[in-house]
């Protein structure tokens, strides 16, 4: 079954994401309008990381974010930092899904979890946009590219978030951050990511930026209107944190990078048949909007994301080792981190 969310796909709660929903529908009464009628729970079936379930009552539809079960490594599947930075970009009137209610006690459901309002739109799974006219591919992406800009111009310190994370350095500690994930997620490590973890810390560009990054800005992650090429609401903000928004540029640039095929490449398309942009014409567009000059290093902040990429790919692959993982899909991973470490090691000449 398809939600009015375009492309995503909405199923039973998976067997091993199930909770009490009588506890639930109990905490919710008196929080949450329309609970009194009854309580339905169902499953997004897509995303690797935090469960995320529809509830419907009243006629009214929200959207519950918790922690996945089991064991998790530190750090990962902060939902309250996803709550605190939602409400925070919200109130400067960026797209967003309204954030109604967060509940620290564990012991109603199993893990912390939240609600936030269900946004109407289209959400697209498939980068390449099939069914969708070359016009309008150029204008969502457009739009795609207007709203990270309009993201890395938010005046945090104004938004409440001057204390969401540590102003510079930021490469370094992420570098050092995913580096020890990777580590913790993988008995035998590769050896593309052995060398980006040495090459890496060694070649970071000079300068410092600050702004409110995502960590996770991708076509995937967006909810569109439903007719028209507008950003409604940006969604999964479990990575976002202050840190230089050229680690988002890259990050959102990686599919030009691979291959179509892997993980959701575009290299070897006819994208301008397709009314894609390429990716110098697409980061000219945010050097624009942001008036930035163009980017010296481009390698290395893409080589960077690829890294950060692989080391998360590896954790979701982990998870379905484990059996807790948030999505069905997660085993599709096994190899992912391979591909683009060794994608990264191509752009910086460290095969």
């Amino acid at each position: 079954m398809l939600s009015p969310m375009l492309g995503q796909q909405i199923v039973a709660v998976r067997e091993g994401h199930a909770f009490d929903e009588g506890a639930l529908r109990a905490y919710l009464l008196g929080r949450l309008e329309g609970v009194e009628a009854g309580l339905g729970v169902r499953q997004f079936a897509g995303g690797q990381s935090n469960p995320t379930f529809l509830l419907e009552c009243g006629g009214r539809r929200y959207v519950l974010r918790k922690k996945p079960p089991g064991d998790l490594l530190p750090s990962a599947h902060a939902i309250e930092r996803e709550y605190r930075v939602m409400t925070a970009v919200a109130g400067q009137g960026l797209p967003v899904a309204r954030p109604i209610l967060f509940c620290d006690d564990a012991g109603v459901i199993g893990t912390v979890f939240y609600v936030m309002e269900f946004v109407e739109g289209r959400v697209f799974r498939d980068l390449t946009l099939p069914g969708v006219e070359p016009g309008e591919r150029a204008a969502l992406f457009d739009a795609m590219n207007a709203t990270m800009a309009r993201l890395h111009g938010l005046d945090y310190e104004a938004a409440g978030l001057a204390g969401y994370g540590k102003p510079g350095n930021y490469f370094a500690r992420q570098i050092t951050r995913w580096s020890a994930q990777y580590v913790a997620s993988t008995r035998e490590q590769l050896p593309a990511m052995v060398r980006l973890m040495e090459w890496l810390p060694a070649n970071i560009p000079p300068g410092e930026e600050t702004a409110v990054a995502h960590g996770d800005f991708r076509m995937e992650n967006l909810i569109f209107h439903a007719t028209e090429p507008r950003v409604v609401a940006i969604l999964d903000w479990e990575l976002s944190t202050l840190g230089h928004p050229l680690a988002d540029l890259a990050y959102n640039c990686m599919p030009w990078n691979l291959e179509h095929g892997q993980y959701h490449g575009l290299r070897g398309l006819d994208l301008q048949a397709m009314g894609i942009p390429d990716e110098r014409a697409y980061v000219a567009a945010y050097c624009a909007r942001t008036g930035r000059a163009p980017i010296a290093h481009w390698e290395f902040y893409m080589a960077f994301s690829l890294f950060r990429m692989a080391s998360i790919a590896q954790g979701v692959y982990a998870r379905s080792l484990a059996g807790n993982a948030s999505s069905e899909s997660a085993a599709g991973f096994a190899g992912t981190a391979e591909v683009l470490a060794g994608r990264a090691c191509e752009l910086i000449g460290a095969n």
